[in-house]
C-alpha cells in the first residue's frame, strides 16, 4: 500500500474518478471540488491524502485550512475521512489520519480539528470532543481536536 498526496501526482483524473465512485455522497462532493478546481477555493490551503493498493482507493482524508465550521481561529482541519467498504475494520482511516497529523506537525501545528456527526469513532484515533456547533450547511456538527505531541 502507498500513501499519496493527490496534489503531487500526475494521474489525478483517474484518482478523482475513483473517489467519485466511492459509496459516500461527500466523496462525490469532494470529487466535484477537485474536478472543478475549487478544492482550495472552498477548503483553503491543503491537501488530499490517499492510501492506495494498486489501482484501488483504500482510504483518504484531507488536511485543509477550512472545513464546514466557519471559524478562522480553528485550523487545520482533518476532513473527508473515508475507507472503502472492502477495507473497513482494519483501521486504515487511522493510518491516513496519522499521516495527515504528521504533515500538520511538520508544518508547525500543535493541534488539528475535525467536524463530524459521529460519536465514538474519532476518539479511538486520539481526538477529544470540544463542542457542537451549527455548520455552514445548517447542520449540527461535533467539533473534535487532537493535540500533536512533539517528538
Amino acid at each position: 500500500m502507498q500513501l499519496l498526496n493527490l496534489h503531487n501526482i500526475i494521474e489525478q483524473k483517474q484518482w478523482i474518478d475513483k473517489i467519485r465512485a466511492c459509496d459516500w455522497s461527500a466523496a462525490k462532493f469532494l470529487a466535484n471540488l477537485l474536478e472543478q478546481d475549487k478544492f482550495h477555493e472552498v477548503l483553503g490551503e491543503g491537501n488530499l491524502f490517499l492510501m492506495v493498493e494498486e489501482e484501488n482507493v483504500v482510504a483518504f482524508c484531507t488536511l485543509t485550512r477550512k472545513d464546514c465550521i466557519d471559524d478562522d481561529s480553528l485550523f487545520p482541519w482533518i476532513g473527508f475521512v473515508f475507507t472503502s467498504q472492502e477495507y473497513r475494520g482494519q483501521r486504515y482511516s487511522g493510518v491516513v489520519i496519522d499521516y495527515a497529523c504528521n504533515k500538520a506537525k511538520e508544518q508547525g501545528f500543535d493541534t488539528v480539528y475535525l467536524a463530524t456527526d459521529h460519536i465514538g469513532l474519532y476518539e479511538k484515533y486520539g481526538f477529544s470532543y470540544i463542542e457542537s456547533r451549527m455548520d455552514v450547511y445548517n447542520e449540527m456538527s461535533r467539533i473534535y481536536c487532537r493535540k500533536l505531541i512533539a517528538n
